[in-house]
Order: structure tokens, then C-alpha cells, then sequence
């Protein structure tokens, strides 16, 4: 019997759809799994659906609030005794309108959730990564599509995600003295709550609306779980998962 301990993960976002499906991966590779999210119903759910017993730990959280994110890592810590994995996939975004209508307070609340709830994550992270004995850990941030492409009328979502793959590449350069291996998961029509709209049919930058394929959130789950169990000598500073013909290469 293998008496390894088994590696500790926080996930945010983990009451529905991508997060969720990394959450039940890691757990069904044996990881012990703290659960983030705004919505603690949510979370429990995820966690009675795992049937992980005591590896499982629903922790309500708004990643907005700095107190809130604190808070997160330290019963992370205290619950499961350290932190080896973080899955920043908390995120949001607003209706899509086009740019002149866009009113402040909306583009305020995507960059409070995409980029400064990612920060306040990676700043945990690293402040509880860098203190264990060995230092070390891996943060794994969920960008998109939209980090490399915008769909029209996305201004805010799209300037999050590009600013989201600056913040991989900085934390990746400042983690390496840590031992501290940063990665982004770039994810292409997961078939989520916030993607239904994508097979009824979607703007594109032709002015036409077209229905887009969708693949599973698990297919997302599993790429999660291969990035986040890899050696630490080791990082996938990009990977890139999408439904196989969606229109993203080429011109459409």
C-alpha cells in the first residue's frame, strides 16, 4: 500500500462546470481538495457528489475579498496541513455589449474577479508555497481562448484574459526561485453554463451568428489533473484545450 501522502488542492470556482470537473478529477486521482466558491450549496453538492469522505472540504469564498482569500488559505493549511496545487479558475464575465455602452461598473466587475481575484490567489500561494520546507508548489491559472482572440463586443472579458496570461508569465519568473511552477490552462468552448449560448448560435466577427461545437468540462478536468501532477522540474506554461473544430485557427 502506498503511504505517500496524497497531494493538497485548492480549487476556485469549484461549485459548477470547469472547476467543479478539475475538483472531481483531482479527487478521484486521491488528491485532498479544498472546494472555493460564492455559493456554499453549491459546493457541498460537489462534494457529496465525489464521495471523497474527508478529502473533500467546501470552503465559501469571494475572491474579490482580501480577507476572504486569506481566510481560504489559511484553512487550507490548517485543515489538510499544507498546499501543493491551486487551480485559480474562479471568473466571470458581463453581457456582451458593444464598447460604447459599456458602463464602468461592469468593466469593474470582470477585473475584480478575472485578474484581481487571481492575483489575491497567487499571492496566497505563493506566500504559504515559499515557506514550506522544502519551498515549492504549482498554481495553475485558467485563462481561455479569449487570452490569444476576442469575440466581439468582449472588451472586458478579453483584456482580463490577456492580463491573466501576463500574470502566468510574471508569477512563472518569480516562482522560480521557489520552486514555484505557474501554468495557464486555456480552455476553448467547455460545455458549461456560461458556453450554452455557443451551440444556440454566436456572434462572430463577420457580423453572422454561428452554433459552435462544445466538449466536455471532464476532457477540461483531466487536462487540469495532468498539469497539476507533473514533477515540479517540470511546467506547462501553456496548454491549450478546445473542441476540435471550433473556429479559432485559421480565418474563422
Amino acid at each position: 500500500m502506498n503511504s505517500t501522502p496524497s497531494k493538497i488542492a485548492i480549487v476556485t470556482g469549484a461549485g459548477s462546470g470547469v472547476g467543479q470537473a478539475a475538483a472531481l478529477a483531482m479527487l478521484g486521482a486521491g488528491y485532498r481538495v479544498v472546494l472555493a466558491g460564492r455559493r456554499a450549496h453549491a459546493l457541498e453538492d460537489v462534494a457529496a457528489q465525489s464521495g471523497a469522505g474527508d478529502r473533500v472540504l467546501a470552503v465559501p469564498a469571494d475572491v474579490t475579498d482580501e480577507q476572504a482569500v486569506a481566510r481560504l488559505f489559511e484553512t487550507c493549511v490548517r485543515h489538510f496541513g499544507g498546499l501543493d496545487v491551486v487551480f485559480n479558475n474562479a471568473g466571470g464575465n458581463v453581457p456582451g455589449v458593444p464598447l460604447e455602452d459599456l458602463t464602468l461598473a461592469q468593466w469593474q466587475q470582470v477585473v475584480d474577479v478575472n485578474l484581481t481575484g487571481m492575483f489575491l490567489c497567487v499571492r496566497e500561494s505563493f506566500r504559504i508555497m515559499k515557506a514550506k520546507h522544502p519551498p515549492g508548489g504549482r498554481i495553475i491559472n485558467n485563462g481561455s481562448i479569449s487570452a490569444h482572440a476576442p469575440r466581439p463586443d468582449s472588451v472586458p472579458y478579453t483584456a482580463t484574459k490577456h492580463a491573466v496570461s501576463g500574470l502566468t508569465k510574471s508569477a512563472a519568473l518569480d516562482g522560480r526561485k521557489y520552486n514555484i511552477a505557474v501554468g495557464q490552462i486555456d480552455i476553448g468552448n467547455a460545455a458549461t453554463s456560461m458556453t450554452t449560448r455557443m451551440s444556440e448560435g454566436i456572434l462572430q466577427a463577420n457580423g453572422e451568428k454561428m452554433a459552435e461545437p462544445r466538449i466536455d468540462a471532464d476532457i477540461v478536468g483531466l487536462s487540469v489533473l495532468h498539469m497539476a501532477s507533473l514533477p515540479l522540474e517540470a511546467n506547462v506554461l501553456f496548454h491549450t484545450v478546445m473542441a476540435t473544430k471550433m473556429p479559432f485557427v485559421g480565418r474563422g
